[in-house]
């Protein structure tokens, strides 16, 4: 199988969440490109599930889009690269929901953006949910945190008020996780 073949590689800016990367590369065909890498560290996004079935999401404003959305809990810890998905996803878990999960059930890894970036998401069923302690970053302020059942979650993914594609996604592999009997 025929690959391209990095020629050199420039970063072209850097701070402590991400670096973005400029390649020069070699196409199968011996042309040449550049291929932009935005290089981040993974993240681990949570699917909170309550007894009840009910699943618990945080909306918060996402400056990029400059809107808020609901989304499922996730984040990465970039003070501390290479921490363990699990104690990641259970720090951000109680971090943004206040939610402790004493059970956590990894349905997979999947990258974000691959055309682009080379961050990838853990995803994780929290359940046996008990409260915990909020403790939110100063740039989660306004955060809000409330629980939907499946239903009431495709209606928000059908109107709009869902438009994280990292929650479309991971909830499609609890789907898939489901009908395998996971």
């Amino acid at each position: 199988m025929e690959t391209i073949k990095k020629l050199s590689r420039r970063t072209v800016y850097e701070n402590r969440w991400m670096k973005v990367h400029e390649d020069q590369v070699q196409f199968p065909d011996g042309s040449n490109g550049i291929y932009g890498i935005v290089d981040k560290e993974d993240f681990a996004l949570i699917i909170p599930r309550h007894a009840d079935g009910r699943y618990q999401l945080v909306q918060q404003y996402r400056y990029p889009v400059e809107a808020r959305y609901w989304e499922f809990p996730q984040g990465s810890w970039e003070t501390k690269p290479g921490t363990n998905p699990e104690k990641v996803a259970l720090g951000e878990l109680e971090e943004e929901t206040g939610y402790r999960a004493k059970s956590l059930t990894k349905l997979g890894h999947l990258f974000e953006a691959y055309g682009y970036s080379n961050q990838g998401m853990h995803v994780f069923l929290a359940t046996e949910l008990e409260v915990g302690q909020v403790n939110r970053d100063p740039g989660e302020q306004g955060m809000l945190t409330a629980a939907f059942s499946r239903e009431e979650i495709t209606r928000m993914i059908q109107s709009g008020e869902i438009k994280d594609a990292a929650t479309v996604a991971a909830l499609g592999l609890l789907m898939v996780a489901e009908q395998s009997g996971q």
